[in-house]
Parts: structure tokens; C-alpha cells; sequence
């Protein structure tokens, strides 16, 4: 190659608890009714209160809106908890705005969450798992895991060649020895001598060398993978170089 969970008290009467559910909605308070739990609830597990929003759509009013979510306690009170999401007017309901229409109650039991917590647990480590054995990939020590190796770094890189132009490259500059030295051209009386498995020369190894390669010219991948970032240069791909180049 040339140079180049709230807790619950106990009550005596069973009775429905009512309170109010103070949620955020941007800057806005929402006051919404919220349907507590009773120690009989509160005695099979801890129950979340969760917001209900809608988003608008193009012909919707609150009124309409109100309507769908009876909960909501009107168009009244459901501008008055989203007034700042809509601004001072309540009729320019702009479509994609997101409003807090409701409350509702999920219960959660503890034996529920724990098995929720295990089987994410598990699956997390799975997933891992997976993810660290696709990741590695083994080559074989030998000329043809040595070509599919470069060739994986070759296209990291966008260097194009094929597994055959670069074996019928390797058996004709090296016979496949990986030490394979040129001490009698012109490039050896020069003090350079053609190395390796595509015999290359120091000048043109280090010009052409591929970052993640080794920067040992006998290295069979990072020969490899030089001589053909320098072939795709010259010639536009390893596959178009036939005979001394």
C-alpha cells in the first residue's frame, strides 16, 4: 500500500364521610367533593384519591362540559376551579386545554402493592439482563471474526466493504498472517515496510487509523479497519481494490 393511606378513626354510626379535596390545577384551587372512607374501607386498604381531567376539543363549552361530569358541580364551579387555565373569560375554551372535572377514589391494598413492587422488580431485572447480553457480542480469534469484527466497526463508522472484498484483499497482500511483513519493496528500502493482514504502512495506518481501534498496525482489526477507511478514500470501497494499491 502507497504512503498517503389516610387512617380512619372509629365511628359509632356507619356513616358516609364527606370532605374536601384541595388539588392543584396550574395556579388555580379546585374544591371538589370527595367521598372519604369509612373504617370498613379503611380496613381492606388505603385508598388514593385521584383527579379526573378531560382535555377540550373544538365546539366545547363548559356547560357542555359540566354536563358530562356531573361531579364537576356545574359550569359555575368548574371555571371557578380551573380559571386559571382559561383565563377571564369562561366562554374562550381553547381546544387542548387540559381541565380538572373530578375526583375519583382507588383502593389500594397492601398485599396488591407489594406483588405490583415485586413483579416491576422482576421485570426490571429481566429487562436488564436482556439488555447486557444483547449488548455483548464475542468474535472468534481467527481471520473471520477478525473481518466481522471490523466490519461491525466499519459501519459504526460509515465505512463501506464487504466481508468478501476484504477476505480476498487479506489472502492476497498477507495469506492471512496477521504478522505478515514486506522487507524487500520499495517501501521497506524506504524504512516503511507494508504490515499485517492487509500490509499497510505506518504513514498510511495512522492517517487512516479508526477511533476504537487499536493503534498497533499488527492488530488484525485495527489493519483491517485502516486499510479499508483508506481503500473507501481512494478507491470508494475495499471491493473495488483488485491487485497492489
Amino acid at each position: 500500500m502507497a504512503a498517503a393511606g389516610r387512617h380512619c378513626h372509629p365511628k359509632t354510626r356507619s356513616t358516609l364521610v364527606r370532605g374536601i379535596l384541595a388539588a392543584s390545577t396550574g395556579a388555580a384551587v379546585l374544591a371538589l367533593p370527595l367521598l372519604g372512607a369509612t373504617c370498613a374501607q379503611a380496613a381492606t386498604g388505603a385508598s388514593d384519591v385521584k383527579l379526573v381531567t378531560y382535555k377540550v376539543v373544538t365546539g366545547d363549552t363548559l356547560a357542555k362540559i359540566a354536563r358530562k361530569y356531573p361531579s364537576s358541580g356545574g359550569w359555575k364551579k368548574l371555571y371557578e376551579a380551573n380559571s386559571a387555565v382559561i383565563g377571564p373569560n369562561p366562554s374562550a375554551l381553547r381546544p387542548g386545554l387540559t381541565l380538572t372535572v373530578g375526583t375519583k377514589t382507588v383502593q389500594n391494598t397492601a398485599k396488591t402493592t407489594k406483588a405490583t413492587a415485586a413483579v416491576a422488580k422482576t421485570t426490571t431485572v429481566k429487562t436488564t439482563a436482556a439488555k447486557t447480553t444483547a449488548a455483548v457480542k464475542t468474535y472468534t480469534n481467527d481471520l473471520d471474526g477478525w473481518i466481522k469484527q471490523s466490519l461491525d466497526v466499519m459501519a459504526k463508522n460509515g465505512i463501506p466493504g464487504t466481508y468478501n472484498g476484504i477476505y480476498r484483499n487479506v489472502m492476497r497482500e498477507s495469506s492471512g498472517n496477521p504478522k505478515a511483513i514486506n522487507n524487500w519493496d520499495s517501501n521497506a528500502a524506504a524504512g516503511i515496510p507494508s504490515k499485517g493482514l492487509l500490509q499497510v504502512i505506518d504513514p498510511t495506518f495512522k492517517a487512516y487509523h479508526v477511533p476504537g481501534t487499536s493503534w498497533d498496525s499488527y492488530d488484525p482489526v485495527a489493519n483491517i479497519t485502516a486499510a479499508c477507511n483508506y481503500a473507501a478514500a481512494k478507491y470508494g470501497s475495499i471491493d473495488n481494490v483488485n491487485g497492489a494499491y
